[in-house]
């Protein structure tokens, strides 16, 4: 059985306040906070049963408030990178805020991790639901969107529910950054990963993907059988993983698959992710620098953590061999992006 409790958290001057929602199971804590509809924290046990916060972020609302990694938060309208900001729907140009390079990353300038959803309790856990008007941060349509997060047991899961009253593109996501040895450890080169994924996406030096898919096969990218990631990280090219691996390739059946398996030998924990969507980005904090202060005084630097963010693929509004990312007028999209079993 699921305890859901809640309680306000503070208040973002010109916004309103913010409430921070618990989920409690017997074996799992999440904390939920309704600016950014944002998991604050995620508390598992380890084999020698201690309790620990496996999920990075900030001890106050000012923390999250002035964010620019995107902790814990859920990005829309589109997640990941739209090339140059640009993309032509229904033979009309739309231009976008560009903040990450040449390109436009995980919403815009002020995308869904910067608004204050409305949050209402369901069973074994929280909905949370967010108006985005026609035309915001440049997006044709207004669209209507909510995520459940449910807890049961060990298990995690979230829904994602959007309508719009014109053709708009649409990939969301939950950006949380997880360490298995608990949110402040130094780095995350003893976890063993592994993804179900036959193929990723290569990208160019802006990391938009060049339009190759190309076999894991032979590659540092074969992640099929689990790997230790501190040793593979020295084979990628550049920083790390930031790369989206394929789940599932245009014209498959819609259904949910089994993504990614992390382990943390030391402690025991193990991380599941299974999803409905066609991609997961697999990223190693490669941008973390030590500037930010996290939870409890931690100093998050470089590959002291990982995402697994499931989403359609990168870009897919400007590469017609991608799954479509649009959503037309008065259809509903209803995904299961995330289910994690800690």
């Amino acid at each position: 059985m699921t305890q859901v409790s809640h309680q306000q958290w503070g208040e973002v001057p010109g916004l309103g306040s913010v409430d921070l929602w618990v989920l409690q199971s017997s074996q799992v804590r999440v904390e939920v906070l309704t600016l950014g509809a944002i998991i604050r924290s995620v508390y598992s046990r380890g084999k020698d049963g201690q309790m620990e916060d496996v999920v990075l972020g900030y001890d106050d609302l000012e923390g999250y408030v002035s964010d620019k990694r995107y902790l814990g938060a859920l990005v829309g309208r589109v997640a990941n990178r739209i090339g140059r900001g640009h993309f032509v729907v229904e033979g009309k140009d739309y231009q976008l805020d560009i903040n990450n390079g040449p390109n436009a990353l995980h919403g815009g300038l002020r995308g869904f991790n910067k608004a204050i959803w409305l949050a209402t309790a369901v069973d074994g856990g929280i909905q949370l639901s967010l108006t985005s008007p026609d035309g915001d941060q440049g997006y044709p349509g207004e669209v209507q969107v909510s995520v459940s997060y449910t807890l049961q047991g060990e298990t995690l899961t979230a829904e994602y529910q959007a309508r719009s009253n014109k053709t708009t593109p649409i990939n969301l996501t939950n950006h949380s950054y997880f360490n298995l040895a608990g949110q402040g450890a130094a780095d995350m080169y003893d976890h063993v990963v592994s993804i179900s994924a036959q193929s990723f996406l290569p990208v160019d030096d802006t990391s938009i993907p060049t339009g190759e898919i190309r076999a894991v096969e032979g590659t540092p990218f074969d992640l099929r059988k689990p790997v230790l990631i501190g040793p593979r990280l020295k084979e990628i090219p550049g920083p790390g993983f930031d790369h989206n691996f394929c789940l599932s390739s245009p014209g498959d059946t819609w259904a949910e698959r089994h993504a990614a398996r992390v382990c943390h030998p030391a402690s025991g924990r193990v991380l599941e992710v299974s999803t409905s969507q066609p991609g997961v980005q697999f990223y190693t904090a490669n941008f973390l620098d030590g500037s930010i202060t996290g939870k409890g005084g931690a100093r998050y630097r470089k590959h002291n953590s990982f995402c697994l963010e499931t989403q359609n693929w990168p870009d897919a509004i400007n590469q017609l061999a991608h799954h479509s990312p649009c959503l037309l007028p008065l259809c509903a999209l209803l995904c299961r992006v995330w289910k994690a079993v800690c």
